[in-house]
């Protein structure tokens, strides 16, 4: 006897049967964003490389010649009783500098004064959420110090002040508004760059699951 065979569950689909379930999957607007991100900042990580070259040429050749003129000041004063009219003014001026100059390379490579009472007995997660709310803090601050540094340097202008040479006091002083602003474009720039690496930070309960 020859089986008979069920055409209708052969020949014909099943009827709750449906086409195989496509998935598409929409890309994330914020992933689209974020090598944009990451793209403008490169362009003006170059930026900064080439004012870190000017201030660092600049830097040595003030220290230079401060060292320069400290020691012409002593030997003209020791053994010929005399010494650099505006000497003493151009030296103040040239600390003044220098020490700007150095906090703003200080800034560039992260090693500014800080306090790290609390980021030190966190986890490696909380370190890099702190350190990104100190990169935006210290920008906003940073903003403040530029706007009180050119409020004072038209201060002076109006004051008319005069330092060594007889040239205006507000020329030597403008290094104040510059070195701040730089200061707060750096943080800017840093904490873009924490905006365009938001999502390579583990989230914080997976850490904790993998404990």
């Amino acid at each position: 006897m020859n089986p008979v065979r069920n055409s209708s569950r052969c020949d014909s689909k099943p009827s709750g049967a449906s086409n195989p379930a496509r998935i598409i999957l929409e890309p994330d607007p914020a992933a689209k964003q974020r090598p944009i991100i990451s793209n403008g900042v490169n362009r003006w990580e170059r930026v900064d490389e080439t004012i870190d070259r000017v201030e660092q040429t600049l830097l040595v050749t003030f220290l230079g010649f401060m060292i320069l003129i400290a020691f012409l000041q002593i030997v003209l004063r020791n053994f010929f009783n005399t010494g650099l009219s505006g000497g003493d003014s151009l030296l103040r001026n040239l600390v003044l500098w220098i020490g700007f100059i150095g906090a703003t390379l200080a800034t560039r490579e992260g090693k500014h004064i800080n306090i790290d009472v609390v980021s030190r007995w966190l986890p490696s997660l909380g370190k890099n959420v702190v350190t990104r709310i100190i990169h935006l803090f210290s920008f906003f601050i940073c903003c403040l110090l530029t706007y009180a540094a050119l409020k004072f340097i038209k201060n002076e202008v109006q004051m008319g002040n005069r330092t060594f040479l007889n040239i205006p006091a507000w020329i030597p002083e403008i290094i104040l508004p510059i070195t701040f602003g730089l200061m707060t474009f750096r943080f800017g720039l840093r904490s873009f760059k924490n905006l365009s690496e938001m999502g390579k930070m583990e989230p914080l309960h997976d850490r904790e699951e993998e404990t």
